[in-house]
């Protein structure tokens, strides 16, 4: 029955603030926004299939959040920090190792990173990867993780 996750919802304390970083930061496509209710939609990759709300919440204390956008994986390994780093984003990975790579979660397996957004909700970047699954192993560099994949 239940083939993915078409949209998720988020409050922000300021509309304006995080229709901003989400349009012009990160670049996603608005879908909609409704002043008198302050809520905007955001779709996620290709329009009509997933999408972002936000709500703002400026009287409530913001509870941080955490989801995640899909990526290539070449895109991750290649691309991630410059891109976040160029927005004035912080990368960091799960262990909040100093060199900010990528990490790999070895139960799914994925690469994943990590950056805020102006609410302080923790974002991420994961691809899949193609080896299969080593739950033992726990999170590892993606280095350690192609020397012990081997040939997978």
């Amino acid at each position: 029955m239940i083939t993915g996750l078409f949209e998720t919802h988020i409050n922000v304390g300021n509309l304006e603030r995080s229709m901003e970083f989400y349009g012009s930061v990160l670049g996603l496509e608005l879908g909609t926004i409704e002043e008198e209710r302050r809520i905007a939609f955001y779709w996620i990759g290709q329009k009509g299939k997933a999408m972002l709300g936000l709500w703002e919440k400026s009287s409530e204390p913001i509870i941080k959040q955490h989801f995640a956008f899909q990526c290539e994986l070449d895109d991750i390994l290649n691309k991630s920090k410059e891109y976040l780093l160029q927005r004035g984003l912080e990368p960091y990975n799960f262990l909040n190792t100093t060199d900010k790579e990528p990490m790999v979660f070895a139960w799914m397996p994925a690469l994943a990173i990590y950056f805020k957004d102006p609410d302080d909700h923790d974002l991420e970047f994961i691809a899949m990867l193609p080896q299969r699954p080593r739950p033992n192993v726990g999170i590892v560099s993606y280095e350690h993780w192609l020397e012990i994949s081997g040939s997978d």
